[in-house]
């Protein structure tokens, strides 16, 4: 966090600071989220408890996201960021830090987080975790795809911890992939009025009022009043009343705030104080003019300017640049480093409160008169810069081959970012492209300049690079050239690629390639970050590339195959079946282009039979499933030994062949899944990467075929793998808890078989360990408690042990807890619990356990009715219970529905089939964590949970 921070009052915060601090030494959480409403003090509170935690030594980074310009700050930069300043606490880290370097370059975000985070922290070996904090989170366009991510690092909360703070309430964000990850929320309410009151008395001290006309006790009463706890109202009032050169004396300025009745308490308060503060300061409609210039520039501006510059930049002159910035500075809350002298953006001195009120919508029309338009600033800005590059003069031509031209003034920042500044300011629309003032400025800009300015800018971004030539072509040809170099260097720089594509498309917006290319960079970048507006921008742009590419294009099929795999990517994100409809369509159509003996055919197929698995999986279609499988055998023999996708086309087949079977009960497809999964494994040696997920792969489905045909070798290999496959995810591995799983619930079935005791605890350890590393809200801890639960429940069978059912009772009930009362995996705890709450009230005989049990079979009536194979079983059950109570209270009405109950299933199932079905459901159900993805990268998501 640079330059000035607003000044925490001391035990303002102080029991805020104990509940934080006590989460910090005691929880498991991975993130404390700590929100509130705009100016509440997140800000202040999170630099208080970075000096705090820096003076125990517990800091490991603190990062204020308002620091960055927000357009050009992807998620790789704001963790190598991190990683920079882990690195300045810790220097031991630094060894770490520098193997990320080299190992995670142009990798996911889940990685980066791996090799620049946690992987330095643990190197340190410290008894605590280190805290990493990530302020003002929300005012980063990029935060969705950072706080995704953060899922990878569930399991690591002893070593490394965040605490992030943000206007946003997670509980109504719908921020994706929320669920997955393991946080505690912390809501930041307004400081008491006391505390405003100590504020003001302390720092009206310090105004310098004229004549002594200071303001009396009820004025500093109204003031705390009005202020509604937000201290950033009250800091707000205290820089108003201190400006030395303001027209008005500090009196008359208190005297307009305390003519206000409205308290803050919200937005509305604020707004009112900026109007009224920026009235005053720039009281004509020229200044105004003036100051909407100066602050829309600021908006967008990428990096610090010498006030010199700027006013070039802006076309403002100089001294109204400087008298702006001065008179600004009385709403200012931040201060960045020599800040004096330069012109930084505005997010670094501005309170995000302030930005918003200047954007939006007017309220009054003298509000009118202060708003700012982002996209009129960009425009401005990329006009300026378009005009600088085509000014630089004709030696540059000559001489910047050679990297001995020095640019100067604002000459680097209009060849850094004019292409960022014009795709945000001007529309895609060709024609109205060619109305702009920019369109022109773009084509006076000399065709012997065209290429130097590429030259220079990659040089630029990436001095290391060995120079680029560039031949002198039209523009669309060198931005497009451009735009790959910064793609060849990784994940930084995306925003800029893009940039240089959005104005490739409006200068040619005829080119299918320039089109493709920037669909490319959207799905790459939604590769690596999992953001579903990356996906659509892919899928809108590919589909200009494909209204422009005609049919007979060579590359057809690859087109049509990159806007499936964006629209089946983007449909793992938001679940709109329409998407997924139109991805299959497209990956139809690739196939139909990709005839036999064509190289990409077997990708076509395999894409194609994924996409179609997928759609089972999402409305049960049988058709759709069967045809997929089809697909993945038409891949697989396309792909002989020994080419490289074997592996991976044997796995999707195996994968697709087993959900075949759970679907109806084929056993020769899992026969052959199996024999596919056998095949896949001896393709990867001891070392790969992707061994363990075909081990678990195998391991699982081995497991099923014992459940079908209780043949124990199948179940004793299959256990074996699920070993192997755990050997292989050691401690760090995000994987690991789902292998923990997975070998518990196979030790769990083999104590179902034999009655092994050594199996049971052995399978109960494992899944103990595999909850651990499953905090709420993560998908799978429903799951894990039901397992660890229904262990727990047999180990009671299989000794007595009533702490044992105790305890699974509670994490049965817990696993309930999480599941909504539609959630389809609710039946199976709820049977799980009622029948441990029959065996605890057979040893305690406490009837309201015993009342318990029958609510929960009564409910089970209505989540398994009629024609569900487990509804007979659930009836003898509930009847048996219902006899029970009749024992003991002799309430008729307990006989009645127990024989009322029992005469509808006799009705039901003459032949008494329920009985036979018992059996299965003697010792409750466990659910099934279906193992991995297969190896292939084609496919677009782990499974969930199956029962």
């Amino acid at each position: 966090m640079s330059g000035k921070r607003a000044k925490y009052l001391p035990d303002s915060r102080k029991s805020d600071v104990k509940n934080l601090l006590e989460w910090i030494s005691s929880s498991t959480d991975l993130v404390l989220y700590i929100y509130g409403p705009a100016g509440v003090g997140k800000s202040t509170l999170a630099g208080h408890l970075s000096d705090e935690l820096r003076s125990i030594g517990w800091l490991g980074a603190s990062v204020f996201m308002g620091a960055f310009p927000t357009d050009t700050s992807g998620p790789e930069t704001i963790i190598k960021t991190l990683a920079y300043e882990l690195g300045n606490i810790h220097p031991p880290a630094i060894p770490k830090i520098v193997e990320a370097m080299n190992r995670c370059h142009a990798t996911s975000l889940e990685n980066h987080f791996e090799g620049y985070i946690f992987e330095p922290v643990r190197s340190l070996n410290y008894p605590q975790s280190l805290i990493i904090i990530v302020d003002a989170i929300d005012e980063w366009r990029d935060h969705p795809t950072f706080i995704k991510a953060l899922a990878h690092l569930n399991s690591k909360s002893a070593v490394v911890k965040f605490i992030i703070t943000s206007r946003l309430n997670l509980h109504t964000s719908r921020l994706p992939g929320l669920d997955k990850i393991s946080v505690h929320t912390y809501p930041l309410l307004p400081v008491s009025t006391d505390i405003m009151k100590a504020y003001f008395e302390k720092y009206l001290e310090t105004i310098p009022w004229v004549d002594g006309r200071k303001p009396s006790d009820a004025d500093v009463d109204k003031l705390a009043d009005l202020s509604g706890g937000l201290p950033v109202w009250a800091s707000t009032v205290i820089s108003l009343l201190s400006q030395p050169f303001s027209e008005f004396p500090p009196h008359e300025i208190l005297s307009g705030i305390l003519a206000s009745e409205r308290q803050v308490g919200g937005s509305e308060g604020l707004a009112e104080l900026y109007c009224n503060a920026l009235l005053r300061l720039f009281p004509s409609s020229e200044a105004r003019k003036h100051f909407r210039q100066y602050l829309g520039a600021t908006l967008v501006l990428q990096e610090p300017l010498s006030l010199a510059d700027f006013s070039k930049l802006v076309g403002m002159p100089l001294h109204l640049v400087k008298n702006i910035h001065s008179v600004l500075s009385a709403i200012q809350t931040r201060l960045p480093h020599g800040s004096e002298n330069k012109v930084h953006p505005a997010s670094t001195r501005f309170h995000l409160s302030f930005l918003e009120y200047v954007q939006a919508t007017p309220a009054s029309t003298a509000a009118n008169t202060l708003t700012v338009s982002a996209f009129d600033s960009h425009s401005a800005l990329g006009l300026t810069c378009l005009e600088t590059v085509s000014s630089l003069p004709p030696f540059l031509a000559r001489q910047a081959s050679s990297r001995s031209y020095s640019p100067h003034d604002i000459q680097p920042y209009a060849i850094k970012y004019w292409p960022l500044h014009v795709s945000n300011g001007t529309h895609r629309s060709h024609d109205q492209w060619l109305q702009t003032p920019q369109c022109s400025a773009l084509h006076a800009i000399p065709t012997n300049v065209q290429p130097q300015w590429a030259t220079l800018f990659i040089d630029m971004l990436l001095p290391e690079v060995e120079e680029a030539v560039l031949l002198e072509e039209d523009m669309t040809s060198i931005l497009m050239k451009t735009a790959d170099s910064l793609r060849k260097d990784g994940g930084d720089h995306w925003v800029l690629q893009v940039a240089c594509l959005e104005v490739a498309v409006r200068v040619r917006s005829d080119s299918d390639e320039a089109w493709f290319k920037l669909g490319q960079c959207y799905y790459n970048t939604g590769n690596r970050t999992g953001s579903p507006k990356m996906y659509e921008e892919a899928a809108l742009a590919f589909r200009h590339a494909l209204k422009l590419r005609p049919a007979t294009h060579p590359d057809q099929p690859s087109l049509l195959n990159n806007i499936g795999n964006a629209l089946w990517s983007l449909y793992t994100c938001n679940g709109d079946i329409n998407v997924l409809n139109e991805g299959i369509s497209h990956h139809r159509n690739a196939l139909a282009l990709l005839p036999p003996p064509h190289p990409d055919r077997s990708t076509s197929l395999s894409n194609l039979g994924g996409a179609l698995q997928t759609l089972f999986e999402r409305n049960g279609d049988i058709n759709a499933l069967n045809e997929g499988i089809l697909h993945h055998r038409d891949a697989l023999a396309l792909l002989p030994e020994p080419h490289p996708d074997r592996g991976s086309s044997l796995s999707n087949l195996g994968g697709a062949l087993q959900t075949l079977f759970e679907c109806n009960g084929d056993i020769d497809a899992l026969n052959e899944g199996i024999f596919h999964h056998r095949d896949a494994l001896a393709l990867l040696p001891e070392l790969h990467p992707d061994r363990p997920k075909s081990l678990s792969n195998l391991g699982g489905a081995l497991q099923i075929l014992f459940e079908r045909n209780r043949d124990i070798s199948a179940l004793k290999e299959g256990i074996s793998h699920h070993r192997n496959a755990l050997a292989l995810r050691p401690a760090s591995h995000p994987d690991r808890p789902r292998s923990l799983s997975n070998l518990g619930g196979a030790l769990l079935t083999l104590y179902d078989h034999s009655d092994n005791i050594n199996a049971l605890s052995e399978g109960i350890c494992y899944l103990r360990d595999a909850l651990a590393l499953w905090p709420a809200p993560h998908p799978d801890r429903p799951s894990s408690l039901n397992n660890l639960g229904s262990a727990l429940r047999s180990l009671y069978e299989c000794n007595g042990d009533i702490d044992a059912l105790s305890e699974g009772i509670l994490h049965l009930r817990d696993a309930l807890a999480l599941l909504s009362a539609a959630h389809p995996h609710r039946p199976l705890p709820l049977n799980n619990l009622a029948i441990a709450l029959s065996y605890q009230h057979e040893h305690d005989g406490e009837i309201a356990v015993l009342d318990e049990a029958i609510r929960i079979r009564r409910e089970l009536l209505v989540l398994r009715p009629p024609g569900h194979w487990y509804h007979a079983p659930n009836v003898q059950r509930l009847a048996a219970l219902l006899e029970t109570r009749f024992a003991l209270t002799g309430d008729e009405a307990d006989r009645e529905e127990s024989q009322a109950s029992q005469r509808d299933l006799a009705n039901v199932d003459p032949l008494g089939s329920a009985m036979k079905q018992e059996g299965k459901i003697v010792h409750g159900k466990r659910t099934r964590t279906r193992t991995d993805c297969s190896c292939n990268t084609l496919t677009s998501s782990d499974p969930s949970l199956v029962l």
